[in-house]
């Protein structure tokens, strides 16, 4: 069982990862955050600086290449969790060329060696996850959440437009255009699982449910 969780930034993705890698008796292979050198910089230098610098592409290559390490080493043994997969990078990338921020060679040059990548992944056990746990909620929820959580460069009042953007698109990215696997929504407007016992037990049947159909 490999199992991936996905959603807009500040929707909890970490928290779920560890409530299923506990409960699953699982690892739990998490998004590079606290040790990326690059976040602070995408999030807090000028726009100019951002430019001058390419940080939105290198930030999307230095994603790719953990996540790539994350997904080899979890495909290889049963019962992981992934935090975030490597198709949302691709969205956060292709958000991030129509914004201007990644050019269109740039962008060419992330998918060639996306698709690399991935042809790699066919000499492996597994190719793909088999649920990702979809994290969806209201723009107004991912901007508490993100507040709540306290991370400094990510909580300027100027990035409120940029996560609209990322935000807007997801749902119809999520439902249209992913195919990787099964997808089980989640609505985090009325879920708190950090906080509220109910609310943790109740994400933990929805995964096993979604395991159990799957599996027959």
């Amino acid at each position: 069982m490999l199992l991936v969780v996905g959603g807009m930034i500040g929707l909890g993705k970490s928290s779920v990862a560890k409530i299923l890698g506990e409960h699953f008796n699982s690892e739990v292979f998490y998004e590079s955050v606290d040790d990326n050198p690059l976040l602070p910089l995408f999030y807090s230098e000028s726009e100019e600086e951002i430019q001058r610098k390419r940080y939105p592409f290198l930030l999307q290559l230095y994603f790719l290449n953990t996540r790539f390490k994350s997904i080899k080493e979890a495909l290889v043994n049963d019962n992981n969790v992934l935090d975030r997969s490597i198709y949302e990078d691709w969205y956060f990338a292709k958000k991030n060329m129509e914004l201007g921020r990644i050019s269109e060679l740039e962008m060419s040059i992330y998918e060639n060696l996306l698709d690399n990548m991935m042809e790699e992944l066919e000499s492996l056990p597994k190719k793909a996850p088999d649920v990702m746990i979809y994290l969806k909620g209201s723009f107004e929820t991912v901007i508490n959440r993100i507040n709540l959580r306290g991370r400094e460069f990510e909580i300027d009042d100027s990035l409120k437009e940029y996560y609209h953007f990322l935000w807007e698109g997801y749902d119809n990215w999520v439902n249209n255009h992913y195919n990787a696997s099964e997808v089980l929504v989640i609505d985090m407007n009325v879920m708190d699982v950090v906080n509220n016992e109910e609310d943790k037990k109740k994400l933990i049947e929805m995964v096993e449910e979604k395991l159990k159909e799957i599996r027959k």
